[in-house]
């Protein structure tokens, strides 16, 4: 197999930090580097593998390297009417402004990370086909392929999603795309949060071309994607107050992207990511932005008091940023119960023997 002189430059950085025993920090664009336990060791930059290596139309399949912008991949792909349904967050190295964009692709797979419509349309992990991956003993790795079904066995290429780097340097995947909806509305209501949770739970059950949610500070906004018919129909039913378009496109993206006021932190402060069912009554425990139809609810805390409370909510909660890394000492993702552990572990170990990536950056020893 033919090998491309940068990614023949990562090999050779594995295979030098394997025999130094160095730990080795992947990195895109940076643009994440807020996310998770910690950062250490040299940092593996993987922005010069890149570039789109097939694009399929008519097949709706991408396959591009990780190194590639993801504006690149996004602005391939819109020529063809076409885009990534699950809305990855791009972020910037300032949160609170709407910079421009330095993720990568190999960074939006290894984070996991969705935006507003993935209660809708599923998660990244859903439209990985395939991918190639360096792991630790240097060795290039294929898993999957350019179709939905072609795994016999163990999924790994969707394993990576959310994996943090911590199993290897993905650099390359294939990914499923969508055609672009015809037809998109957002409609606002005026409603307080246990309002708001109701009607979610409501129209979930209904035949209703639901994408995307979001309430906050007594609004809740729907976005309706699909048929124009099916689109046209939901709003004369629904009522509430139709955003103008553009606006509309601004709101979204400042959501997805976490530019909103909303999550601008105080000193103190942190930001909390909880993972609960959709039937979740509200939690009243501080300021609150809700998505995903009620599942996925963002908490501005500052790590005591009422923070202890977490512990008593189904779900997960992850400390997603703090304005004082040592608040990080708490933990930043709920612990793993003890059989999901020791497979963590023997991934780990299988794919990282000597433990040379991303060490610390799920959890404190691993």
């Amino acid at each position: 197999m033919q090998v491309e002189p940068a990614l023949q430059d990562l090999v050779a950085r594995v295979r030098a930090a394997l025999d130094d025993e160095t730990p080795l920090r992947i990195r895109g664009g940076g643009s994440k580097d807020f996310y998770g336990q910690a950062l250490q060791g040299e940092i593996l930059d993987t922005r010069a593998h890149a570039g789109i290596v097939s694009h399929e139309p008519s097949e709706l399949v991408v396959t591009v390297r990780a190194g590639t912008p993801l504006v690149e991949l996004e602005a391939a792909l819109a020529e063809h009417h076409q885009y990534l349904p699950f809305e990855p967050p791009h972020f910037s190295e300032d949160l609170a402004e709407a910079t421009p964009s330095a993720a990568t692709v190999g960074g939006m797979v290894a984070s996991g990370l969705n935006g507003p419509a993935r209660a809708s349309v599923g998660a990244v992990r859903d439209y990985v086909l395939g991918a190639q991956l360096l792991n630790g003993k240097a060795e290039l790795l294929t898993f999957g392929g350019q179709v939905m079904k072609n795994v016999a066995g163990y999924d790994v290429s969707r394993l990576l999603a959310g994996s943090l780097g911590t199993l290897g340097v993905i650099t390359q995947v294939s990914l499923k795309v969508l055609p672009c909806a015809v037809a998109e509305a957002t409609l606002v209501f005026e409603l307080d949060e246990s309002e708001a949770l109701t009607r979610l739970n409501t129209w979930a059950g209904q035949a209703l071309p639901l994408n995307a949610s979001c309430w906050h500070d007594g609004a809740l906004m729907l976005r309706l994607r699909g048929a124009r018919a099916a689109v046209e129909s939901a709003c004369k039913n629904l009522g509430g107050q139709r955003l103008d378009d553009a606006q509309a496109a601004r709101l979204w993206q400042a959501l997805r992207d976490q530019t909103a006021p909303f999550f601008r932190l105080r000193e103190g402060e942190a930001l909390l990511r909880l993972s609960v069912p959709d039937t979740a009554p509200a939690l009243n425990l501080g300021p609150t932005l809700i998505e995903w139809h009620g599942a996925q609810r963002w908490l501005k805390l500052p790590l005591h008091g009422d923070a202890d409370r977490l512990n008593e909510i189904a779900g997960h909660a992850t400390l997603f940023r703090v304005t004082r890394e040592h608040d990080k000492a708490r933990g930043v993702f709920t612990p793993l119960a003890a059989p999901l552990d020791r497979i963590h572990r023997a991934l780990k170990q299988q794919f990282d023997p000597a433990g040379i990536f991303n060490r610390g950056r799920m959890y404190p020893d691993f």
